[in-house]
């Protein structure tokens, strides 16, 4: 029964103490047993989509390089599947936020761009991203298959069935997320509630666990509101991290409960392909 650890932190200033943070946390999930380890979005840098600034773009990483190898060599130090969120430089002017998967054995698996862009008050993504063109793989590691999805694909069941349907037993959502002052005493709760279980309906409707690991902290004007969760098949949350502090977050995942419940709850046998043409479309007119 492989063990996940979400690494839900606080951002830090630099990547080389955003690193050795990490470092630690990764050894010492590791020691406890984690077999699959997921760090939060961007986690090598704040969180920099707050204002429009070009000169931000200096902080991306070439990927593959240096730092999805400093990845690989410490997943093959652990011995466990690591999941690394980063700001990718892909060529000149075309940046991603990109997941590395790396196996147990420290072979880079592959590279997950994020498909869906948002475009908020203190969320000024589109103007660092470029949406993502990997699809929506999964990969089939020393621990179980596993889809990687990042922070706004949560909110898209497209993205989740895509990867469900590609075999994935464990959906992964390496997350930035917070309130803004102005919006928090009346629209919080709501959008928590809302965040969480769109998600945990993401796991129901396709069978399979589902874990969001997020930050926390105070970045600017946005409070990161933690709140890390893996959720079963059934949607039942069966772990849970504060909002307010850094927390590894430990669970064991049962593949075998994920069959069980696609035998008796068969939504991808009875899912009616040949009426679903229009959900390639922008809207129905």
């Amino acid at each position: 029964m492989p063990k996940l650890a979400l690494l839900q932190s606080r951002g830090f200033g630099s990547k080389d103490a955003a690193w050795a943070h990490h470092e630690g946390l990764i050894r010492s999930a590791a020691a406890s047993g984690a077999d699959i380890i997921v760090t939060q979005e961007l986690f090598l840098t704040p969180y920099f989509c707050d204002v429009q600034d070009p000169a931000r773009f200096d902080l991306a990483d070439a990927l593959p390089g240096p730092a999805t190898d400093r990845l690989s060599a410490l997943a093959k130090e652990c011995g466990a599947v690591l999941v690394g969120s980063f700001f990718e430089r892909r060529g000149p002017g075309t940046y991603h936020n990109t997941a590395a998967v790396c196996d147990a054995d420290g072979s880079l698996l592959g590279l997950y761009r994020k498909a869906h862009i948002p475009q908020d008050p203190a969320f000024e993504e589109k103007f660092y991203f470029t949406p993502g063109d990997t699809g929506f793989p999964v990969w089939e590691t020393a621990a179980g298959r596993i889809g990687v999805l990042i922070c706004w694909d949560q909110w898209f069941p497209e993205a989740a069935r895509l990867a469900a349907l590609a075999g994935a037993q464990l959906l992964l959502y390496p997350t930035a997320i917070g309130w803004l002052p102005e919006e928090k005493e009346a629209l919080g709760a709501a959008q928590h509630t809302a965040w969480q279980t769109v998600q945990r309906g993401h796991a129901v409707a396709n069978g399979c666990y589902l874990a969001a690991v997020n930050r926390t902290g105070t970045e600017g004007d946005t409070e990161f509101w933690g709140g890390s969760f893996v959720t079963n098949p059934y949607g039942e949350v069966v772990a849970e991290a504060p909002a307010n502090a850094e927390e590894t977050l430990l669970h064991d995942l049962d593949f075998q409960a994920v069959e069980d419940f696609r035998r008796i709850w068969p939504f991808f046998r009875d899912r009616r392909i040949d009426a679903y043409g229009d959900l390639l479309k922008r809207w129905r007119d």
